[in-house]
């Protein structure tokens, strides 16, 4: 069962003991949630939201203008202010937590189960909002929610400032709205018109799903329901201020979402949301990417069963769907193994080979706020985008891809050979030197540490087993 180890979390460290009791082990870790384990300084999702605000403001209103006849100045300028604000800083500062989390944390299930909602309720790359918003949002919104219920959960993303903008709902009003009728609209030409956008993921990714059979009609007028979440609009904080409801962008009149009636106001969304969640195609559609995430990329449906059942027993109470979920897990353990993506493979490589990574809450430190990083500093950003799988620049709003096909490529392949070599520059002198180092990772980690062993003692050089270890088949899958 050692391999359950790698399936549900990231594997056992070099300094931890193999459990005596896999399932227990995993399921006590589900119940509440802990403080992030980061020792370093966090920012809220508020203040670094004014650094977005301070980056879009100077290039839009300031820089734009400043140097519209001499395009060398304003790149120029435009870098200075990147580097200013943090542009990079915050991203690679979040992705550190993250990944502390799920090697350093006492909580590795609960990390890995953080990653999984996270990508559910994607945040795709857009606007700079892996820059400064999405890793806050991952942390200030997906994570207090995992001792909830998901009802709460799909409020608490639906009303986010980061949902919001990058779903385009401020840009929402409704064609019966009081905004329709304004004389600046019809000066300017601008009917009130809805976006879709929100209204369509919101049943599409986060919800019922394509199976529950809802119609174009369904999308608009959930649309409708939505309209006057937005933005605090203002000149200074342009579209950095406070999600609100503005009843003067809300559509007049009731609204029908897949045959059920809903009075207007701004109620109107909770109240849509509580029944979709509670629809079966729903638990279904959980059941399903849950399944797909830890088990396989074809679920059946005797696996998803114990965890439709979780969710309707427990009123969508989340620990309680983990634990179906992770109890179907270990069920099927030894009969499915299921291919790594790219972040979850370099996380498993950090905990399993003690290395030093994520950087530091003192090397991000020394990474200033208003300077370049220089080629010595480690950049997380960078390193996920090499390897083809950055968590917060997914390219659509349906996330990073859980099938594995998607993942098994010659060139994705070769990136993993590559950064595998290169992080054992990341091993610590004490254990890159040890002769059997390699022979306790695997020993913890693996039902037939012979067989890999064998294969590990090929080579001489650490550096070269390190590479192989990480690249093993049974390695690449959990």
């Amino acid at each position: 069962m050692k391999n359950f180890f790698r399936k549900v979390a990231y594997g056992i460290g070099p300094n931890e003991d193999v459990p005596s009791d896999p399932l227990n082990w995993a399921l006590d870790q589900l119940g509440d949630v802990p403080d992030l384990s980061w020792k370093g300084k966090i920012h809220s999702e508020k203040e670094l939201r004014k650094h977005y605000r301070d980056w879009v403001y100077g290039d839009r209103k300031v820089l734009r203008k400043k140097y519209k006849d001499n395009k060398t100045l304003y790149k120029t300028h435009k870098d200075i202010l990147r580097h200013k604000t943090g542009q990079k800083f915050w991203e690679s500062l979040e992705i550190s937590v993250r990944h502390n989390e799920g090697i350093n944390s006492q909580h590795p299930v609960l990390a890995k189960l953080w990653m999984f909602w996270g990508n559910f309720f994607a945040i795709s790359e857009k606007d700079f909002l892996a820059n400064y918003s999405t890793g806050p949002y991952h942390r200030e919104i997906i994570r207090p929610n995992l001792n909830q219920s998901f009802e709460k959960m799909v409020y608490d993303v639906t009303t986010s400032w980061a949902m919001i903008h990058h779903l385009d709902n401020s840009e929402s009003a409704g064609p019966k709205s009081v905004t329709a009728g304004e004389e600046w609209r019809r000066r300017k030409k601008e009917p009130a018109t809805i976006n879709e956008n929100h209204g369509r993921e919101l049943l599409e990714l986060h919800t019922v799903s394509p199976k529950a059979g809802y119609t174009q009609e369904d999308v608009i007028q959930l649309a409708y329901i939505m309209t006057g979440w937005q933005h605090r609009w203002s000149k200074q904080n342009l579209e950095t201020g406070n999600v609100w409801f503005n009843s003067e962008y809300h559509q007049r009149g009731k609204k029908t979402v897949l045959g059920k009636e809903y009075k207007r106001g701004k109620k109107a969304l909770a109240s849509v949301i509580k029944d979709l969640v509670n629809h079966q195609n729903c638990r279904d559609f959980v059941a399903e990417r849950l399944c797909r995430y830890l088990i396989t990329d074809e679920p059946t449906k005797e696996m998803k069963q114990p965890i439709i059942d979780a969710f309707k027993k427990s009123d969508g109470f989340i620990p309680e769907i983990h634990k179906a979920a992770i109890k179907v897990a270990f069920e099927y353990n030894d009969k499915y193994k299921k291919f790594q993506t790219p972040e979850n493979w370099l996380i498993q490589v950090a905990k399993l080979g003690n290395l030093q990574w994520p950087p530091s809450p003192e090397e991000m430190a020394s990474y200033e706020l208003g300077t370049k990083p220089s080629r010595k500093q480690r950049s997380p950003e960078r390193l996920l985008r090499n390897l083809g799988h950055h968590p917060y620049r997914a390219k659509q709003p349906n996330g990073w891809s859980d099938h594995s096909d998607d993942w098994i490529s010659p060139e994705l392949l070769i990136r993993r050979l590559v950064y595998a070599k290169a992080s054992y520059n990341f091993s610590k002198m004490e254990n890159s030197k040890n002769a059997i180092y390699y022979e306790s990772i695997v020993e913890k980690n693996f039902d037939n540490p012979s067989k890999i062993m064998k294969y590990l003692n090929q080579k001489n050089r650490a550096v070269e087993k390190h590479t192989l270890l990480f690249n093993h088949p049974e390695f690449l899958k959990a």
